[in-house]
């Protein structure tokens, strides 16, 4: 039965990090059900509090790391926060029009479509295109270190202390 519950285990982490492709994958809480499911049913002793507390700090950076990213690289590209609101509802589209590329094709088409009508001035919409896209990227990159690192110090608690 232990075998099961790791395969459960593993399969969460495997839809975890499909969500840095798929952001309508829950990927934090992919995780997260992934600790649980190990805490629950495989081993309660194992995992220690330091690893609960920093997997929930990190799980809130997460969190707060693509709305952080988005308004540092729009605003700071000179975009607005219709622009802003253009790139969440890009990614929205764009992870159901094209898959996976859509999530950064569309939102970087869509705040310059707005951006462009907005302020008459293509290369400024151009610019805050380009900061959408780099949120977009350095929110991943961010978020794909998070993983590694949540899932790192859960296997070193799991299977070595």
């Amino acid at each position: 039965m232990e075998i099961i519950w790791w395969l459960i285990v593993i399969a969460s982490f495997v839809i975890g990090f499909l969500g840095l492709i798929f952001p309508v994958v829950p990927s934090v809480l992919m995780f997260w059900l992934g600790f649980l499911v190990y805490h629950f049913a495989v081993n309660s002793e194992t995992l220690s509090w330091m690893f609960w507390i920093i997997v929930f700090v990190l799980t809130v950076l997460v969190l707060f790391s693509d709305f952080i990213a988005n308004s540092y690289f729009v605003k700071k590209y000179g975009g607005t926060k219709r622009g802003e609101y253009a790139a969440i509802v890009g990614v929205v589209i764009g992870m159901f029009l094209y898959p996976p590329f859509g999530i950064i094709f569309v939102p970087f088409v869509l705040v310059l479509i707005v951006e462009a009508l907005n302020s008459k001035d293509f290369n400024q919409a151009l610019k805050a295109s380009v900061g959408s896209l780099l949120a977009f990227l350095s929110s991943a990159v961010f978020n794909a270190v998070v993983y590694v690192l949540m899932v790192a110090w859960f296997l070193l608690d799991a299977l070595v202390f």
